[in-house]
């Protein structure tokens, strides 16, 4: 009797990690067909938004996000009932959930050239959500970081969350920095959500602001968001529904053709290396990709100095997905 448990024990062993989301993101290294597409998915009890699908060596897949929770996930098309819709079809259908509002939330905050997008969560929060930038760079990945808040949180947040903004050349050249970062992952130190931040990360010296990043002419938005979401699933990395604008330029225009990829414009209101102090709540930006030690030195000194209320759960590191979602529900 006890073989035929373990046995059973066994079998169920995988589906269970698949339902928990304990299983490491798949590398997947064979992806065609990628494309924006739109819908209602279900799976009894959660229904679910699809961003995007894709085949990857012949197996249909979906990239979807808990419209409820902003989680993402990758999986099995045959795993759900699937309902096609336009991107306005599928925006009623979620209107009331927290990823819809703060979608519009983005929207509504268009206008100005920098910082477009949500730039803070709620007040009440006693610490910060951390934002990483990492932009194309042949330097290290700045692992100081990472080292410092497993350091200085072990004690009260054993899986300390912070979100990393990784762009496609990045990525490109960083394939052992990648692999660290997931390990930490693996190993239950951090927690990482993964921002969109484009592919090529363009930047002019002379351009004004108006001409620069992927508000340069002849920019193809949508290779610059979707050759990044498909080298983040080929390293193993689960695209989050966040995408933050190189140097955090935009228009109201690009604003909108970010929303209309199903993802949410995250800026910051307390750019460390520019001396912006951030306050409770603040989405904080720092750069990891090691040409802004400036900022990532301030950040440290700002862990050093907050060690006693850490040490008694009064300032703490947020989930960037959790701030995002209880942010929007402010009306």
């Amino acid at each position: 009797m006890t073989k035929v448990y373990l046995k059973a024990f066994l079998i169920l062993l995988p589906l269970y990690c698949l339902a928990t989301g304990t299983m490491a993101q798949a590398n997947y290294t064979r992806i065609t067909n990628y494309e924006v597409y739109f819908g209602w998915a279900k799976h009894y009890p959660q229904d679910w938004m699809i961003l995007r699908r894709f085949e990857n060596n012949g197996k249909p897949y979906l990239l979807l996000v808990n419209p409820q929770t902003l989680e993402t996930k990758v999986n099995d098309a045959g795993f759900y009932q699937v309902k096609p819709m336009s991107m306005a079809e599928a925006r009623k259908l979620f209107n009331s959930t927290p990823y819809q509002k703060a979608l519009s939330k983005a929207e509504s905050q268009s206008i100005a050239i920098q910082d477009a997008g949500i730039e803070r969560g709620l007040p009440k929060e006693t610490g910060i959500s951390l934002t990483a930038d990492l932009c194309p760079s042949h330097k290290p990945l700045d692992r100081r970081i990472f080292t410092d808040i497993i350091a200085g949180f072990k004690r009260v947040e054993p899986q300390v969350p912070i979100a990393l903004s990784v762009s496609g050349l990045w990525m490109k050249h960083h394939v052992q920095d990648i692999d660290w970062l997931k390990q930490l992952q693996a190993n239950h130190e951090i927690y990482i959500t993964w921002i969109n931040h484009s592919y090529n990360h363009r930047v002019s010296k002379t351009n004004p602001l108006k001409k620069n990043f992927l508000l340069e002419p002849g920019t193809d938005i949508k290779y610059e968001v979707l050759e990044t979401e498909k080298l983040m699933l080929a390293n193993g990395l689960l695209p989050s529904v966040f995408f933050r604008f190189p140097g955090l330029v935009s228009d109201q225009q690009l604003v909108y053709k970010i929303t209309d990829f199903g993802l949410i414009p995250i800026g910051t209101d307390a750019w460390l290396a520019k001396g912006q102090q951030p306050q409770s709540g603040s989405i904080v930006l720092i750069h990891g990709n090691g040409n802004e030690p400036v900022g990532v030195n301030d950040f440290i000194k700002l862990l050093q100095s907050k060690a006693p209320s850490i040490a008694k759960k009064q300032w703490l590191l947020y989930d960037l997905r959790e701030t995002v979602e209880e942010e929007a529900e402010v009306k």
